[in-house]
């Protein structure tokens, strides 16, 4: 009988995160689940009673508390199958309205988080030569999304870095899988003041991305007409991208988590 997977998973107290965390939780994995709120994080905890679940109560932002909870759960558990940096924020910015802040905050949690989590699992998984690296980027990193240059930037930045780190370790036996997604149903797109084509559903999502990960695919976008949406947009002539999008509807400047 094989062992159940240890799966890493931070931003796992709602969203996306959550329901990757109940997907593996219905695949009998053993858990570490990292999230700012530890009360949403104990509630899971408590409402999977079947599942072994470490919970971390930590901001992806702070490295070393960060590189703390990997190393408890590492002692506890062994080295995990799959970490997945999943935290993330989702704010308005512009450009000479004082939002410098926001940029650098966006940037923090949604690209250096990334470098972060992977951060103290990499040698443990190279030493093993086992184990999957997972990035949540997005389809809002393929093109500059007016109104929202923080976070088309940040997942840019995400993708990129997400490539390089796949094609250093795979001589090393640790795969990196790049996860994209377009619009899925989550508090982060709840509030969003435009139409969302293609909304999918949180847990219909998991279900696919865990799927992407077992088969350690190096890029997946849900749900599959965003990847058309993404290509087309990749493809598109600048001025053509820009006459279009220029009257796009802009992510309000509030805060969306």
């Amino acid at each position: 009988m094989s062992s159940p997977l240890k799966v890493f998973i931070t931003g796992a107290s709602s969203g996306i995160g959550l329901a990757l965390a109940a997907e593996y939780a219905r695949r009998g994995a053993i858990l570490g689940l990292v999230a700012r709120r530890g009360d949403a994080l104990a509630a899971f905890q408590r409402s999977h009673p079947q599942n072994p679940i470490s919970i971390y109560s930590v901001d992806v932002r702070d490295a070393e508390a960060l590189a703390d909870a990997a190393a408890q759960f590492i002692a506890q558990h062994g080295v995990p199958d799959i970490v997945i940096a999943n935290a993330g924020v989702s704010r308005g910015a512009v450009t000479g309205q004082g939002d410098l802040r926001t940029f650098r905050e966006v940037m923090d949690v949604n690209y250096f988080g990334v470098v972060a989590t992977f951060e103290p699992f990499a040698v443990p998984m190279i030493a093993a030569r086992r184990g999957t690296l997972v990035g949540i980027a997005s389809v809002a990193g393929v093109r500059g999304l007016p109104g929202s240059g923080a976070y088309s930037a940040s997942k840019t930045a995400a993708a990129k870095y997400l490539e390089a780190l796949r094609v250093e370790m795979r001589p090393l036996g640790v795969g990196v899988v790049t996860i994209a997604p377009g619009y899925v149903r989550t508090p982060m797109t709840a509030h969003n003041p435009y139409s969302m084509p293609f909304l999918m559903d949180a847990d219909r999502f998991a279900a696919k991305a865990a799927h992407a990960i077992e088969r350690r695919t190096a890029y997946a976008v849900f749900p599959w007409q965003m990847r058309v949406v993404a290509m087309l947009l990749h493809i598109a002539p600048r001025w053509l991208y820009d006459r279009v999008f220029e009257r796009a509807p802009r992510k309000p400047r509030a805060v969306s988590e």
